[in-house]
């Protein structure tokens, strides 16, 4: 069994896992369907950029997840058990748990589970200004911004639902499939977002896309070790 650890260097008993860096990933080129499965240490914006490199070949090993960031919501979606314990059934051979979960293409760029330009995209503006001393990691960053952005909410949410341009994903609620601008559930959609140079979020990342149009598709599904 070969096992590929991502972002974090990784050792375990009886384990032949090989430690790499999201930027290695990105400059090689590797025969991924080599390893039997890979491990991506971070949160929810290092998933999102490594999923991204690896959308480029034809299969993907089943991922472990080492959450690590703040939010973790794949990790939290799924309710995946620890590194270690996942790690030790690997070990001793035992059967293991995965689920499917979708991943998607914006023009060139790739996400799991959050895309937009509404409150998503403020929220985690400021939540990154935040991000030094005590508030670098944990929630509170996330939620202070949330307070202090929350009058902001109240305003503006019903303009930006009404509005063509501006739009955001969130599958976790899948179960709206679309309420205005709003989409819980991904379908081929295209949106015009009026002007060629726009900041997106995308799984907590902040991007700037430089191309008036977004083509929004499922591209693939990706086995998650939960158990």
């Amino acid at each position: 069994m070969k096992i590929l650890a991502i972002a974090k260097e990784l050792t375990y008993p009886n384990l032949d896992i090989e430690s790499l860096s999201l930027a290695s990933l990105a400059e090689t080129n590797r025969v991924i369907d080599a390893y039997d499965y890979i491990i991506i240490s971070g949160g929810d914006g290092t998933l999102r950029r490594t999923v991204k490199e690896l959308s480029k070949y034809k299969t993907i090993p089943p991922i472990i997840l080492n959450p690590t960031g703040s939010f973790n919501v794949i990790a939290k979606l799924y309710r995946t058990h620890s590194l270690d314990t996942i790690m030790d059934k690997l070990s001793k051979q035992e059967p293991i748990e995965t689920k499917k979960h979708p991943f998607y293409k914006l023009n060139n760029e790739v996400f799991l589970f959050s895309a937009g330009n509404m409150g998503d995209l403020q929220h985690i503006l400021l939540s990154e200004t935040l991000r030094f001393g005590f508030l670098q990691n944990g929630l509170w960053k996330y939620l202070l911004s949330f307070v202090a952005l929350f009058p902001l909410y109240i305003l503006l949410t019903p303009f930006m639902l009404l509005n063509s341009q501006r739009f955001f994903i969130f599958t976790p609620f899948s179960f709206i499939k679309k309420f205005g601008t709003f989409y819980g559930k991904v379908e081929p959609l295209t949106i015009d977002l009026g002007s060629e140079y726009n900041m997106l979020e995308l799984d907590g990342d902040i991007l700037f896309i430089e191309e008036r149009y977004l083509e929004i598709k499922e591209i693939g599904r990706l086995d998650i070790v939960v158990r």
